[in-house]
């Protein structure tokens, strides 16, 4: 993997990433589950749940780091700040870019989110009183974990596998195929929060889904946006940023 003169080894980027995506998944399996299944009737002990989650983490992350370290390159979409970091270049050069769009986009997301979520369905309202996660786990599951298996991992793959099939591998993959592949991975992001909607509420109703759907798809897109655009930090930076904005928000 090369980024202009430089030689990226890909198995200490793919390590790293690894790396960074597993913190947040063990936070989210120390901290987030055992409250999440507290009230439920377990198939097995919580702590034989809570190895099989985390194992089933660690083997999501590797292959979505897998797929990003082998196929991002080829279509233009790169993790700059870590490339330089396992390349020994200045990390602060790599980021300045990323940080900006980041921050703004982050903000302006939690901002937004604050407001949106008065207009949840009360169902939702009620059990989001209830169950509050911890910052940290927002912070580093949502911000580096999610932006690693959806943008990273999911969306390259999608964008690589448009330009592969209707390109022929040839060119700049087009607009539309970039595109393609934000929003089918911003579906999917939503998509993904209805399981832990549906363990806390018991069911969900079609309002439910639509609200938890399409909200976290709005963020999808705007995150995919900035990965495309920017870089794959910018895209943890803006989803961290929303949460700590939301939550922050919520304390006033």
């Amino acid at each position: 993997m090369t980024n202009g003169a430089v030689e990226v080894p890909r198995l200490r980027l793919g390590l790293l990433l690894w790396t960074a995506g597993m913190l947040g998944a063990v936070v989210l399996t120390v901290r987030v589950l055992p409250r999440l299944l507290g009230e439920l009737v377990l198939p097995a002990p919580m702590w034989v749940i809570s190895l099989a989650s985390l194992a089933q983490s660690a083997v999501l992350v590797a292959l979505a780091v897998w797929a990003g370290v082998s196929l991002a390159p080829a279509v233009g979409l790169r993790a700059p700040m870590f490339e330089a970091a396992v390349t020994a270049r200045p990390l602060a050069q790599a980021l300045r870019p990323q940080l900006l769009p980041g921050l703004l986009a982050g903000a302006l997301g939690g901002a937004v989110l604050f407001v949106v979520g008065h207009f949840a369905p009360a169902a939702l309202v009620k059990v989001q009183a209830r169950f509050n996660p911890p910052l940290l786990a927002r912070v580093l599951y949502g911000g580096i974990t999610e932006e690693l298996l959806l943008r990273w991992g999911l969306m390259t793959a999608l964008v690589w596998l448009m330009w592969r099939v209707l390109q022929g591998r040839r060119g700049d993959p087009r607009m539309a195929s970039v595109w393609f592949a934000i929003v089918v991975s911003a579906l999917l992001f939503g998509a993904g929060h209805l399981p832990a909607a549906a363990a806390l509420l018991g069911e969900l109703t079609p309002n439910v889904a639509a609200f938890v759907v399409g909200a976290n798809m709005a963020f999808g897109v705007l995150f995919g946006y900035l990965f495309w655009r920017h870089g794959l930090e910018a895209a943890m930076i803006a989803h961290a940023t929303a949460h700590v904005v939301n939550y922050f928000a919520g304390l006033v």
